[in-house]
């Protein structure tokens, strides 16, 4: 697929080419690095721009074995048999034209006579001179001399940072690239321009790299295209045979131990194959391990393999790593991987286990693979189960629900119903979002199972599942069973960790929360990778509601660590969390690039509950943007895809609405939809969650909210709570004192936007007492502190930057007209009359010395109204 593809920058490397070719030092500069990292491009860029008379020759194997084969063609018809005489009319041809620039591509090709040539020019100043030269490959002694001696600069050209290639590929894109999608790229290329260019183009003709709402995402293997694996396999033909074997081996297995390559392969053709600098030897604790010196060596040689091929060299090496210990999940990953597609067979037991340690690793597509080997050896409803749980979070629910529900409850002991009923119920629960059949099937299993320790686990789903209904109190009264059971199994303790965990959070007792986490991260280690998630989902939420935030933060980040190409869900989930906290934080770009880059992660796969609270937290940084378009997308999607199964977060999709109406300057209905989330919230005893919205209308300029916030204040845990009630009650008593206070706690705490509202009240309120240099002072915070936000737009700041004789509602009504609403709209939108409106805006008229709507509008949106 032919694309143009954009120039990349390097401004220090282009600059150092010039100078040498202007300066007095240099005649030139010679470009040294890898085979595509971008030597030509740089270097005929920087003799263009410089200019003259430029003569580009490049150095082939084929001219390598003619004397001054590369200038041959300046000379023409040249029969005299003497170097001396045949080097000087090749000088005269080369320098016929006055001031020359010589730019020879690939000097390290070039025979001993052209070498020499370029020097002699070199020594003598006749010309200017900018060469290529492959690191790592043999160079004519001549050609060295250039820099060696002084008349070349010498540029080392390394591969592109991680940022630079990013770069690169979304200018040819012409969008953003995902960044897990980066890091697999990054890792494939290495920073290599060339191997990068072919990569992405490889992907595109594959199909496996593609725009998912925006977000360009790579799916599957890295493709590589025709074009670059004839230029790599030019490299691998001229590999002796016992060479060629070591990569056939290590394309299957890597990294793989030196000793067992060895021991397939030989010793002498591994050292060879390092000396030849196509392997690595790494040190991986106490053992060495190999790999590629390039990882796209290996897509060459898969290709260049038959299916018979590949199956018996895999069995070889299953052969050979069966007879070692396993001493890890990858090894026995490693293991069932290889047998899977070779010649060998191997038991249920062991693509049971390497199916538990890929799920266990947040490696679904490969943890599924195994499931279904097993499935097809006749394993029972464990190996059903394993599959199930890697098809439900990919998005396959419907085969997941088909794949269970196809086992008799009737006929499974205790131990086998509850695993098979919890997978069920998450299934239908937070894939399906059907929890009244969810409840139903829980319901079934809980009255089939007496052991005291089973029970404990459907005890632990029983209070995950509640608390995702909204039934806070159930959710701890079950939590608390599991808690209180000596010796209860781990996914009892983690369901319970989860569920109690998120209620407490709700409710505001985020201490105890905490040591629910605590417990939960005892049994991690045998939890399904993205499950974790859950769990880490709740403790970031309490730290950020107890105001801990860079604690949360902490925490959000240790769950990131996920490179594998299977691993995508779990580097998107691990984005909700950033996001989340981005959001708390005040960092809204960087938390709408995290939200959004999660969102499309996740768009086609089976984490449609998690990404509810994704969309509510999307929405908020939107408003505090000013963004109230993509926030009312975002609130419109949590809104579709909203039930029972997710009712817990209703009141944060409340005040997510509120702070939409505040982003379209609708401060009244704001306050009202604010205030309702707290009502919703109080109702099912989310006292944390009520606090949060009391808050929010407090920002938005309501001063009723004081009383219950105090109250709350005493009730919730946590320092964030004592600044909200602080800054509530010094809005109510027009302290500008009390609420320039309350700004430096928020921002102690590390909730600028928070800080930011309270210090622009702060101003609002000095400027009523008539105190002019506290006015300054705080409106200059507010704005130092919106701008830290990104440019936040809230009720409060835009007050504070434009202080205008008007009521709320005159500038409400007024920022509605520069909208463009017209009155009927204004009046529908704020649920009072036309007239109202039409008295509003005539007094508003009046204040602001201007004599039409229209000029109110134009004088609101800053514009000028001449």
């Amino acid at each position: 697929m032919a694309r143009n593809w954009p120039m990349v920058e390097r401004v220090t490397e282009f600059e150092a080419i010039r100078a040498a070719l202007t300066g007095r030092e240099h005649v030139g500069a010679v470009l040294t690095g890898d085979a595509g990292v971008g030597k030509t491009t740089l270097a005929r860029q920087a003799t263009a721009a410089v200019g003259g008379n430029i003569r580009w020759v490049a150095g082939t194997e084929s001219a390598r074995s003619i004397p001054l084969g590369v200038f041959a063609h300046m000379v023409g018809v040249y029969t005299a048999h003497d170097p001396v005489t045949f080097m000087s009319a090749a000088r005269e041809a080369l320098l016929a034209d006055g001031h020359t620039i010589i730019g020879v591509d690939d000097a390290h090709l070039l025979d001993q006579l052209s070498a020499t040539l370029l020097l002699q020019l070199a020594i003598d100043k006749a010309a200017h001179i900018v060469a290529t030269v492959r690191s790592g490959v043999p160079v004519p002694d001549a050609v060295t001399s250039l820099w060696k001696d002084g008349h070349l600069l010498r540029i080392d050209l390394n591969p592109f940072t991680q940022r630079q290639s990013v770069d690169l590929v979304e200018s040819m894109l012409g969008g953003q690239l995902e960044g897990f999608t980066a890091n697999l790229m990054w890792e494939s290329s290495g920073g290599n321009a060339l191997f990068l260019r072919h990569l992405v183009e490889g992907a595109l003709e594959a199909g496996s790299l593609r725009q998912v709402n925006g977000v360009w995402q790579l799916r599957g293997r890295a493709a590589v295209t025709s074009e670059l694996a004839a230029l790599l396999e030019d490299r691998v033909e001229q590999l002796p045979d016992d060479v060629l074997h070591v990569l056939e081996l290590l394309t299957f297995c890597e990294p793989i131990d030196l000793d067992v390559l060895a021991e397939l392969a030989g010793e002498e053709a591994v050292e060879s194959a390092e000396t030849r600098g196509v392997i690595r030897v790494v040190e991986n604790g106490h053992q060495l391990s190999v790999r590629y010196n390039h990882p796209l060596f290996g897509e060459v040689i898969r290709r260049r393999l038959g299916i018979a091929s590949a199956r018996r060299l895999r069995g070889r090496l299953y052969s050979s790593l069966k007879e070692r210990p396993i001493n890890s999940a990858a090894d026995r990953i490693r293991l069932a991987e290889l047998a899977l597609d070779s010649d060998k067979s191997a038991d249920l037991e062991l693509f049971e286990a390497a199916a538990e340690d890929a799920i266990g690793l947040a490696n679904l597509p490969l943890g599924e693979r195994f499931a279904r080997a097993a499935v097809e050896r006749r394993g029972g409803v464990e190996s059903a189960d394993l599959l199930a749980r890697a098809l439900l979070w990919q998005g396959h629910r419907i085969e997941a629900e088909r794949t269970l529900a196809s086992f008799d409850p009737d006929q499974l002991n205790e131990v086998q119903l509850a695993r098979w009923g919890s997978t069920r119920v998450a299934n239908l629960l937070w894939a399906m979002g059907d929890a009244d059949q969810a409840d139903q099937v829980l319901k079934l299993v809980r009255s089939k199972v007496e052991h005291p320790k089973i029970a404990a686990i459907l005890d632990g789903l029983a209070s995950a599942c509640a608390v995702n209904e909204n039934q806070i109190d159930i959710a701890i009264t079950e939590a608390e069973k599991v808690m209180a059971l000596k010796g209860a199994p781990a996914w009892a303790i983690w369901w319970a960790s989860f569920g109690g965990g998120l209620a407490l959070t709700l409710m505001g007792k985020g201490t105890a929360a905490l040591e629910y986490a605590a417990r939960g991260h005892e049994v991690e280690s045998e939890i399904d990778g993205l499950n974790r998630f859950m769990s880490t989902h709740a403790e970031v939420l309490a730290l950020f509601l107890t105001g801990d935030l860079e604690a949360a933060r902490r925490c959000a980040t240790d769950y990131f660590g996920y490179s594998a190409p299977g691993q995508y869900l779990a580097w998107g989930m691990s984005k909700i969390l950033q996001g989340t906290v981005d959001v708390a934080q005040g960092h809204f770009l960087d938390a709408i690039e995290n939200l959004e880059q999660a969102l499309a992660a996740l768009a086609a796969e089976g984490a449609a509950a998690w990404m509810f609270p994704a969309r509510i937290r999307l929405a908020e940084a939107y408003s505090a943007l000013g963004r109230s378009t993509e926030a009312a997308e975002a609130i419109a999607e949590a809104t579709a895809r909203g039930g029972r199964h997710s009712a817990v977060y209703e009141p944060q999709l409340e005040i997510a609405r509120a702070w939409h109406a505040a982003a379209e300057g609708t401060v009244t209905p704001a306050i009202r939809l604010a205030m309702s989330a707290a009502d919703a919230a109080a109702r099912s005893n989310q006292h944390a969650i009520e606090a949060m919205a009391l808050h929010a209308a407090a920002r938005f300029g309501d001063q009723s909210a004081a009383g219950r916030l105090a109250d709350l204040a005493a009730r919730v845990d946590g320092k964030l709570v004592q600044a909200q009630a602080k800054h509530a009650v010094a809005l109510a008593a027009h302290d500008g004192p009390g609420l320039d206070a309350a700004a430096v706690e928020f921002e102690r705490i590390g909730a600028l936007l928070s800080a930011a509202d309270a210090a622009a009240q702060a101003a609002s309120a000095h400027e009523r007492a008539g105190d002019r240099r506290r006015l300054l002072e705080s409106a200059a915070s507010a704005n130092r502190l919106a701008a830290a936000c990104g440019g936040a737009s809230t009720p409060a700041l835009r007050q504070a930057a434009q202080p205008l004789p008007l009521t709320a509602r005159e500038r409400e009504i007024a920022n509605l007209v520069a909208a463009g609403l017209s009155n009927r709209q204004i009046a529908d939108r704020l649920t009072v009359s036309v007239r109202t409106v039409e008295g509003h805006l005539y007094r508003a008229c009046i204040k602001m010395d201007v004599t039409d709507r229209e000029s109110l509008g134009a004088l609101m949106r800053g514009e000028s109204s001449s």
